[in-house]
């Protein structure tokens, strides 16, 4: 077991109606579904592989998603989801709030997948196979797609030649949306990036603002439990030395596989570290199968089991499992934790990996006492070797910073930045306004992307005021796009706008 390098496999989460726990697919009743069973059409087309080339003439099947349930024919919107790091109809299923809107906009729904994720595989199952297959897997060739499908769209299905499109997103997704106004104005009037860390990347944001948010969340919900956590590690390292120790560690800890070495102790650390990042991402006001099936408030639970004044070393490692049982087993079918899993299988971990290693280089670090988490150093050359060795690639610490303007984003317009302030990827968001047209929406309440999912009795204030004001900056954008294309959707419909 060895996890030499930390990459942010769940950085996509959308939310997933079912989980996979160790292998399993699992529901629990007691878990309230926030993802809901829609229904939609399944369509693909035929994209370039390579927007920026001529050499290749290469095309593959794009999948795409819509419903027109709602939609006006006679040029209603189109609501556009740039599709994350996963298959896209877990994304579609979990982006309740363009659902929940569609019928008051009139409004089509379209969620496009992104390239050499779920079915929209360039290559069929020889995409991964070396560097040469994986060349064309970049955001840029994304966009490309996004904007070519809108193009298609428009120009083939009755009544949507004039219709306004708006993109939407959460997470990579939301970067993707942002970047999309940017880099393809005449294809999107506007855009909504939820969550979206844009900045967080190298030279504009601090490698250690997303783990203090993360203990902020955990001392918020019980000092002593943050502060246990910090003491675990070097309690596990201690117990990592000796053959008994791994021993204790894998018997407390209740894991599946043996720690034969000290490497796997660090393994097992850096899986620790995953989770609570992830409890942080989905810190929800109600129970929902996201990354994994837990209640409501999880960090709030998980703390319960850990927040014992001076534990013994073993009482706290029996501790941890104790909360790691809400994360991983809360449908009470597992019967031993996987450390080589740490959230749905509906993301891919593969393929975010090797966008770690090319253009999404977001780096992250740890001191452990400005925060929770054991000292992680970034390592650029160490995080290029790794990937050298893993993919045969070297990262661009640098390159999107260039591609897409870094901070200087000033140009741009009609973007809504949203941010929860329990959410560790706010630290690279944008969160304060930039101009009238690009705008910083701050949820206090809000975990990851919490705005776009399905409403909820037990939706904070603040999240179902941030829907409102989206909605109503929506559409300012969608009467100016009618008013000056002169299009007389505005006149046969009743839509409010």
């Amino acid at each position: 077991m060895e996890i030499p390098f930390r990459i942010f496999l769940v950085f996509a989460l959308c939310g997933g109606a079912s989980a996979v726990l160790f292998g399993h697919r699992a529901h629990n009743p007691g878990v309230e579904e926030q993802s809901k069973s829609y229904e939609y059409n399944t369509s693909y087309y035929d994209v370039l592989v390579d927007h920026f080339g001529f050499a290749n003439s290469d095309t593959y099947a794009m999948r795409y998603l819509t419903s027109v349930t709602h939609w006006d024919h006679n040029g209603g919107p189109i609501f556009f989801y740039t599709g994350n790091e996963g298959d896209i109809a877990w994304f579609c299923n979990n982006t309740g709030f363009m659902w929940d809107i569609a019928p008051e906009f009139k409004a089509m729904l379209v969620f496009a997948e992104h390239r050499y994720y779920g079915e929209s595989l360039p290559y069929g199952t020889d995409s991964y196979k070396d560097k040469q297959h994986l060349d064309f897997f970049t955001a840029e060739q994304a966009l490309a797609d996004f904007a070519d499908l809108i193009r298609y769209i428009k120009s083939t299905v009755p009544g949507a030649s004039n219709s306004a499109v708006i993109a939407f997103g959460g997470s990579y997704g939301g970067m993707l949306a942002a970047w999309l106004r940017m880099k393809y104005p005449s294809s999107v009037i506007g855009s909504l990036a939820a969550s979206a860390p844009i900045w967080q990347f190298t030279g504009l944001t601090g490698c250690e603002t997303q783990v203090q948010i993360v203990t902020k969340d955990f001392r918020k919900a019980s000092p002593a439990c943050a502060k246990n956590i910090r003491k675990s590690w070097d309690v596990m390292t201690k117990f990592g030395k000796t053959e008994s120790g791994r021993q204790t560690l894998f018997t407390n800890l209740r894991l599946c596989d043996p720690l034969k070495t000290s490497s796997d102790v660090e393994g097992i650390k850096s899986w620790l570290s995953e989770v609570y990042d992830n409890l942080a991402m989905v810190d929800y006001p109600y129970a929902a199968s996201f990354l994994e099936p837990l209640p409501a408030y999880p960090i709030k639970v998980v703390c319960s089991y850990i927040n014992k004044t001076e534990p013994s070393d073993d009482q706290l490692l029996l501790d941890l499992a104790n909360g790691l049982n809400v994360y991983f087993n809360y449908t009470g079918s597992a019967k031993c934790f996987n450390a080589s899993h740490a959230a749905t299988g509906d993301l891919s971990d593969e393929g975010w990996g090797y966008q770690f290693c090319t253009e999404m280089v977001m780096p992250y670090c740890s001191d452990g006492v400005q925060d929770m988490f054991p000292v992680v150093k970034w390592d650029e050359a160490q995080e290029a070797a790794q990937c050298q060795k893993t993919w045969q690639v070297t990262p661009r610490p640098q390159w999107i910073n260039l591609q897409f303007g870094g901070k200087d984003i000033q140009a741009a317009s009609n973007i809504i930045f949203s941010n929860g302030q329990l959410d560790p990827w706010s630290a690279g968001g944008v969160l304060e306004s930039l101009s009238d047209t690009l705008i910083a929406i701050i949820i206090p309440e809000g975990a990851h992307h919490l705005d776009l999912r399905a409403k909820n009795d037990d939706d904070p204030p603040s999240v179902t005021k941030a829907r409102e004001t989206e909605k109503t900056i929506m559409r300012q954008w969608i009467k100016s796009y009618y008013i000056d294309n002169k299009t007389n959707f505005m006149n046969n419909t009743n839509v409010k706008l």
